[in-house]
C-alpha cells in the first residue's frame, strides 16, 4: 500500500470552532450542549467530569456549523503535546451533542477521498506527531495553526484500502474499549460498596450508638489519616525512558526510568486539574503538580476517601489545592476490623482492574506497533 502523496488539507473538512463568551458558560452540572475545549481534548478521549462547560439549549440550532459527529477527529491548537503524547481524540456516541469551541481543530473526510476514521489513524502515527512538534510555536502557550496542520502530507490509499484498514485496527479499539468498560464496571462497584459502608455507614459488623456512628468509629480530619507529600520536578529534557509511569494532575503524562516513589502510590492533584486523584498500583514518579501518599497510607479506603472529598480551589491568584485546607477537611476514621474488612473485599476487584490494565496495556503497545506500518505500507493486509 502506498498511495498518493496528498496533504491532510486536500483531503479533509477541517474547521476550528466557535468563540464562544466564556462569562456565559454552563457548569457540567446545569442543562446544556457540552463545549468542546482544548482542556478536555486528552489523548485518544475527551474527558468531562467536573470541569466540563455547556452551552444553552435553545442556542444549539443557531450554531449547526459548530455541531459535532460521531467519529469527528478533535485536535487541541493549544499546548498540543503533552507528556510527549498528542492531544488528538475523536467524538464518541457518549459525547454527543456537543459544539465545537475555539482553538479546537475538526477534522472530517471529505466523501469519496479520505474516510474520517482512517484519517483517525493516520493522525495517531508517530509522523503526524513529529509533524506537529515541528510546526508548534510560542513560549509561553506553545500553539499551532490550522494552515500549518493542513500541510501535513502522507500517502492516501484508495477508499477501498482504506476500509480494510480501518476494520483491522478498530479491532483492536473494540477490545481496548471493553477493557475499559470493564474496568469501569468494577471501579463503581468499588465505589457504591465504600458509599454503603462508609457514607450510609451500613458496614458488616457495625454497631451504631447514641453519637450515629458505628461503636469504633470516630470523626477526625483528613490530615489525621493521610500525609499529602509534594511530588518533584521532572522535565522532558531529564526523563529518560522507561517503565515507571509519570504522574500530573491529568494522570499518567509520560515515562521515566527511575521512580520516585517504590511502590503503590496514592496521587492527589495539586495545581492544574485540581483534587484529581489516581490510584498507582506500581512504582511511579509524581511531579510537582501534585501531592502523593505512599507507604502503609497507600490504602483503597484512603483513596476512595480522598476521591471523595470536595477539593476546591483556594489560592485565587494561583488557582491549586491548599494542603492546610485539604488537611482540615473533616472525615470519619473507620474501627482497624472496618478497614481491614474492606481491604479484604476489595482488594480481589482491584486486582481484576489491575489485570485488565495490563491486557490494555498490551493491546495498546500492539496497535501502535502496527499502525505505522500498516500506514507506511511496510505491513500489507
Amino acid at each position: 500500500m502506498m498511495g498518493q502523496l496528498v496533504r491532510l488539507g486536500d483531503v479533509a473538512d477541517m474547521m476550528s470552532g466557535f468563540a464562544f463568551k466564556s462569562q456565559e458558560f454552563l457548569d457540567n452540572s446545569e442543562d446544556g450542549i457540552y463545549l468542546v475545549r482544548g482542556d478536555n481534548v486528552q489523548q485518544g478521549f475527551i474527558r468531562w467530569g467536573e470541569k466540563a462547560k455547556k452551552w444553552r439549549n435553545d442556542a444549539y440550532d443557531d450554531l449547526v456549523r459548530y455541531h459535532l459527529q460521531k467519529d469527528d477527529v478533535i485536535l487541541a491548537m493549544d499546548r498540543p503535546i503533552v507528556g510527549g503524547g498528542l492531544k488528538l481524540a475523536w467524538i464518541r456516541d457518549e459525547d454527543l451533542p456537543s459544539l465545537l469551541v475555539q482553538r479546537v481543530t475538526r477534522i472530517r473526510g471529505i466523501s469519496e477521498k479520505a474516510k474520517t476514521n482512517y484519517l483517525r489513524y493516520v493522525l495517531s502515527t508517530p509522523s503526524f506527531l513529529a509533524h506537529i512538534d515541528r510546526i508548534t510555536t510560542g513560549a509561553n502557550i506553545p500553539h499551532i495553526s490550522g494552515k500549518d496542520i493542513a500541510s501535513f502530507e502522507f500517502r492516501l490509499p484508495n477508499i477501498d484500502e482504506q476500509d480494510r484498514i480501518v476494520d483491522f485496527i478498530v479491532r483492536y479499539d473494540h477490545l481496548i474499549e471493553t477493557n475499559q468498560r470493564r474496568i469501569a464496571l468494577l471501579e463503581e462497584a468499588v465505589r457504591m460498596l465504600y458509599r454503603e459502608w462508609f457514607v450510609n455507614l451500613r458496614c458488616p459488623g457495625a454497631e451504631v450508638k447514641g453519637s450515629g456512628l458505628p461503636i469504633g468509629w470516630a470523626s477526625c480530619n483528613l490530615g489525621d489519616l493521610v500525609t499529602l507529600n509534594y511530588g518533584k520536578s521532572l522535565k522532558d529534557s531529564v526523563r529518560i525512558a522507561g517503565d515507571i509511569p509519570v504522574y500530573g494532575s491529568s494522570g499518567i503524562v509520560g515515562a521515566n526510568n527511575h521512580a520516585l516513589v517504590n511502590g503503590s502510590a496514592i496521587i492527589v492533584g495539586r495545581k492544574g486539574n485540581v483534587g484529581s486523584v489516581y490510584y498507582s498500583a506500581t512504582s511511579c514518579f509524581p511531579i510537582d503538580t501534585v501531592y502523593y501518599v505512599d507507604g502503609a497510607q497507600a490504602t483503597y479506603y484512603n483513596y476512595l476517601l480522598l476521591e471523595s472529598q470536595p477539593f476546591v480551589s483556594s489560592d485565587t491568584a494561583v488557582p491549586g489545592l491548599n494542603r492546610t485546607y485539604a488537611y482540615s477537611l473533616p472525615v470519619l476514621r473507620p474501627s482497624d476490623e472496618a478497614l481491614e474488612l474492606f481491604e479484604q473485599t476489595v482488594t480481589p476487584l482491584f486486582d481484576q482492574v489491575k489485570n485488565l490494565g495490563r491486557q490494555e496495556v498490551g493491546l495498546q503497545a500492539a496497535r501502535n506497533a502496527l499502525l505505522p506500518k500498516i500506514m507506511s505500507g511496510e505491513f500489507t493486509l
